[in-house]
């Protein structure tokens, strides 16, 4: 988190959005830390495995993995739920925000999916830390309303105003781009739902690609309290609200995550899970997440970014090439992407002698070590791998 912050490749600023979500990865077995049978969304099923809660920060160009934490389930603990040392998901999750705010990691606001979004307590719990949302809403989330107010999300879109693009009623244009670079025009709008409102403290917002069918596929129900520009409008005035272009930019990067999971986890092994005590799990989850944020170049003081344009062209390889950028048998030098084993091997070598130092200094006294001993420590912690194969 230091480099990265430290970084002005990677430092975030304001424009970011951190990302919040958790991920299951099937486990036999029950003796590893933080297994049980529980919902697996990588899977669609309930089954044996171990979930993490993981926030990535993003923007339009750029993303790395911030901070991850295992979610015990309620066997675990001698008391179950009602256990002190229990934690929810949504608890994990909303801490997490709360340590990303505090490392200093900046963003516009935090995004979710529906898993979150439907959740009153942990749409309280990040207004209270005073960190703004746009979390997605099932589409049949039903509230409590007067009347014929509506119901649901899908009831809400279904009574905004339209006619064509000439005549769009109560939708506004917007511009959303796309993870390889293009744009489409979607529509977006605020809705009224039950004591939801443009006005209120939470605010439901509907972008489609189209108005008139409401596609599934291709609709967001988004819950958000981002403030407008010069505050809430007033009722039934025609000025449009100028913030839907930045709610629906904000949750088009969360689907960020998805890459970011098909890289940490898959090509890194972090779903792997060949580890079995949480301290284990803590530092395999540390070494691949560095990995991914660093591009290994032996001697570089610090990471540099492997983002999603280093990522897309190596999707866009031919396959001989790409395996011969991880690892395989050798041939034409490619420049980037970055080859996964060689970034968590570049990683191991500064990141082990940091941990390893450390420890045995500790254990061998209390006293502080040596200026060369500290001088050391504070090398491989800024990123300067050790060689320990070269002649000295």
């Amino acid at each position: 988190m230091a480099l990265l912050l430290a970084d002005p490749a990677t430092t975030p600023h304001p424009g970011g959005v951190l990302v919040i979500d958790d991920s299951g990865d099937r486990k036999d077995g029950k003796t590893t830390a933080h297994i049980g049978r529980q919902w697996l969304g990588r899977l669609g099923k309930t089954d044996n495995g171990i979930v993490t809660v993981t926030t990535c920060w993003a923007d339009e160009n750029l993303y790395y993995p911030l901070h991850v934490a295992p979610y015990s389930p309620a066997h675990h603990f001698p008391r179950g739920k009602s256990d002190p040392d229990f934690r929810t998901k949504l608890q994990i999750a909303a801490e997490l925000a709360r340590t990303a705010k505090a490392a200093g990691a900046t963003f516009r606001a935090v995004a979710a999916d529906c898993a979150y979004g439907d959740q009153d307590g942990f749409r309280r719990q990040l207004a209270a830390a005073g960190l703004p949302f746009v979390m997605a809403l099932k589409p049949s989330h039903g509230t409590w309303s007067y009347g014929k107010d509506a119901y649901t999300p899908a009831d809400a879109a279904g009574a905004l105003s339209w006619t064509d693009p000439e005549r769009p009623g109560d939708w506004t244009a917007v511009e959303r781009t796309f993870r390889d670079g293009h744009t489409e025009t979607w529509w977006a709008a605020d809705a009224r739902l039950g004591w939801w409102g443009p006005d209120g403290n939470v605010r439901l917002v509907v972008a489609t690609a189209d108005p008139d069918t409401l596609p599934a596929q291709a609709t967001w129900y988004l819950g958000t309290h981002l403030p407008r520009p010069g505050g809430p409008r007033e009722a039934n005035s025609p000025e449009p609200a100028a913030d839907l272009h930045e709610v629906v930019r904000i949750y088009g990067i969360r689907h960020w995550i998805e890459q970011s999971y098909k890289q940490v986890k898959d090509e890194l092994g972090c779903a792997d899970f060949q580890v079995r005590s949480d301290t284990a799990i803590s530092r395999h989850q540390t070494l691949v997440t560095c990995a991914f944020s660093s591009v290994g170049i032996p001697g570089s003081p610090g990471p540099q970014t492997v983002g999603p344009s280093s990522s897309q062209q190596s999707r866009r390889l031919p396959r001989r090439q790409r395996d011969r950028l991880r690892g395989g048998p050798s041939g034409t030098h490619q420049p980037h992407p970055a080859s996964w084993p060689k970034a968590i091997r570049a990683v191991r070598a500064w990141l082990a002698p940091w941990t390893t130092i450390q420890r045995c200094w500790r254990a061998w006294t209390n006293a502080p070590p040596p200026p060369e001993l500290q001088a050391l420590i504070n090398a491989v912690g800024a990123g300067h791998p050790l060689d320990l194969y070269s002649p000295v």
